[in-house]
């Protein structure tokens, strides 16, 4: 049967028909871990791989293989010996086969200096028995959260919890002083470039309390946790979220009132203008009726009438063109004031429908609280919370009140803005039609200016042949 084989050759097939024989006898299995295995970047790590019934294995082959990668070998071992030919570039002078056990049937895989590049299935393939093993690899990488207590959110202290670079993706929570669940926002999530995940999470607290930031994976069983104590002096800074919506809306209602007097200072001065206009239009006509009458005495308009006539009328035009310019200027400011402060208003009728929808949650949570508060032992809890209760209420009649005002102050604004436009609109037309009557008494007066220049070239001529005559 193995004529003409070498010694080593020989050996090692018989070696393998030994094995194949024990195998089919005993029914030998390749056993890895129906476990994770879990590491922290840097970390050096077995992964199991063990034939059972135990079979020496030191005459065999193994490999070591991740399907997900090209090249798939990590590692291969056979008959005592390393071949690392087409071994995957990664995991190159970090990989080595356990051989302290091999007659036992243990040909682990020893990896050294974990990346979080090497998470992962791998198997174990024993080529001479066709079987396999999968051994799943999870690299882990913690860090503790850290807390920051920023500027007011709505009046209230904000908490911001941060914890950077984890493996895999963390979930975020926050707990009160007696290990209660916060409601707070949504989490955000950054997956960076390392593949590390980023979270943070913010939530606004009511009182002075011990909070607990926490951030915990369950798949790898790890909790990592920071607390922070928010005395009770913070608060006072807070004064009443009310009192600076007060505030804003006196300023915007001032802002609103004094562009009403301006735009009806305005409509005061252009009725003044009005009339200044019709007593300059009546004495424009005045005189134009007496160039008129004489131009009719005589039988005609002698040119430099009709130049006198023009200039007057050019000079009317270009006064009112002025006007109009500094009409529609002004126009425009009171216009871009108004756009502002609706801009502002709206701005605060957001926040305060933030604020409402806000206090509407906390007063149900508070409600809800209160009905599930147990009267045994609980009595001072529970007026507490009753005494929360109540200032939810007050604060969410507060919001509405202001909400209302700053409705109302929106819908004036949007009027005055509608009515100004409307204004300007109106000046626009003005501005344009009197630009076309300049134009066109410019032609006329050029023309008249052509006319007397050819009747004063006439005249000369006409002065020359006399003098020639006589």
């Amino acid at each position: 049967m193995f004529h003409g084989w070498s010694l080593k050759a020989r050996f090692s097939a018989l070696t393998a028909l030994l094995l194949l024989t024990h195998c089919s006898e005993g029914q030998s299995q390749v056993i890895g871990s129906l476990q994770p295995i879990v590491a922290e970047v840097g970390d050096d790590v077995i992964l199991p791989c063990h034939l059972e019934p135990p079979v020496d294995a030191i005459s065999t082959a193994v490999e070591w293989i991740r399907p997900d990668l090209k090249p798939k070998h990590v590692h291969v071992w056979r008959a005592g010996q390393d071949l690392l030919v087409s071994q995957n570039p990664s995991y190159k002078g970090r990989t080595s086969v356990s051989i302290n056990k091999p007659k036992h049937g243990d040909i682990f895989l020893k990896l050294s200096k974990v990346k979080l590049s090497d998470r992962g299935t791998y198997r174990c393939f024993i080529p001479i028995f066709d079987r396999e093993s999968t051994v799943h690899l999870v690299i882990r990488v913690v860090s503790s959260p850290v807390i920051t207590l920023t500027w007011w959110e709505k009046g209230r202290p904000l908490l911001e919890c941060e914890s950077k670079g984890w493996y895999p993706e963390p979930e975020v929570f926050w707990l009160d002083g007696e290990g209660n669940l916060l409601s707070a926002g949504p989490p955000e999530t950054v997956r960076g470039p390392d593949d590390l995940y980023t979270v943070s999470s913010r939530v606004t607290v009511e009182k002075s309390d011990s909070f607990t930031c926490r951030v915990q994976q369950n798949n790898i069983n790890q909790t990592r946790e920071t607390r922070i104590h928010v005395q009770d002096d913070l608060f006072v800074v807070q004064a009443n979220s009310a009192v600076r919506i007060i505030i804003c809306l006196a300023v915007c209602f001032m802002s609103v009132a004094a562009v009403v007097f301006v735009v009806w200072k305005w409509g005061q001065n252009k009725a003044d203008k009005t009339e200044q206009q019709k007593a300059e239009i009546k004495t424009f006509h005045d005189v134009e009726l007496q160039l008129l009458m004489e131009g009719q005495r005589d039988g005609k308009w002698t040119l430099t009438e009709e130049m006198k006539h023009v200039d007057m009328k050019m000079a009317k035009l270009d006064k009112a063109f002025e006007r109009n310019e500094d009409e529609l200027q002004h126009v425009q400011q009171v216009i871009t004031t108004l756009t502002d402060q609706k801009k502002d208003l709206k701005n605060q009728r957001e926040t305060l429908n933030s604020l409402l929808q806000e206090v509407n949650t906390q007063l149900k949570e508070s409600e809800k609280r209160l009905n599930e508060e147990p009267k045994v032992d609980k009595e001072r809890k529970k007026a507490k919370r009753k005494k929360t209760n109540e200032d939810l209420k007050s604060r969410k009649a507060e919001h509405e009140e202001l909400l209302q005002n700053t409705e109302e102050l929106l819908e004036t604004t949007e009027d005055m803005i509608i009515k100004m436009t409307e204004g300007k609109g109106t000046l626009e037309k003005d501005k344009e039609r009197i630009n076309k009557q300049l134009k066109e008494t410019k032609k006329q007066r050029e023309e008249i200016q052509r006319k007397l220049s050819e009747s004063k070239k006439k005249e000369e001529k006409h002065d020359q042949l006399s003098k020639d005559a006589e």
